[in-house]
């Protein structure tokens, strides 16, 4: 999403103004900032970038389970019941499923 919102910056274009067309550019821009950043070009799929690309430039199936989530955490906080999601929720739009990864030091054995 970040390559996609920086190559709109660098175009001057609206979120949402890009198409199939565009695809070359981004996948420079991937390039460009994954070097800059020492992460692995394959942690960012062409796939990926083509479906966000030829998509809309919201997405609800994603925007329903964040905010679905969201709520949920907000009804726990208020209420006091239930344990509150552990620090990190990754959604993978790739195959549509969440994963929730406690991150919190461990606690030390008595």
């Amino acid at each position: 999403m970040r390559v996609i919102e920086q190559f709109e910056d660098a175009e001057g274009r609206n979120p949402g103004e890009t198409s199939i067309a565009d695809l070359p550019g981004v996948l420079k821009l991937r390039k460009e900032l994954c070097e800059t950043n020492s992460v692995n070009e394959s942690q960012i799929p062409d796939a990926l970038l083509e479906r966000l690309l030829i998509g809309t430039s919201e997405y609800p199936p994603v925007c329903a389970i964040i905010g679905g989530i969201l709520g949920q955490e907000v009804i726990k906080a208020i209420s006091g019941k239930g344990d509150p999601l552990k620090n990190f929720f990754f959604f993978d739009a790739m195959d549509g499923k969440g994963l929730i990864e406690d991150i919190s030091e461990p606690k030390p054995v008595s």
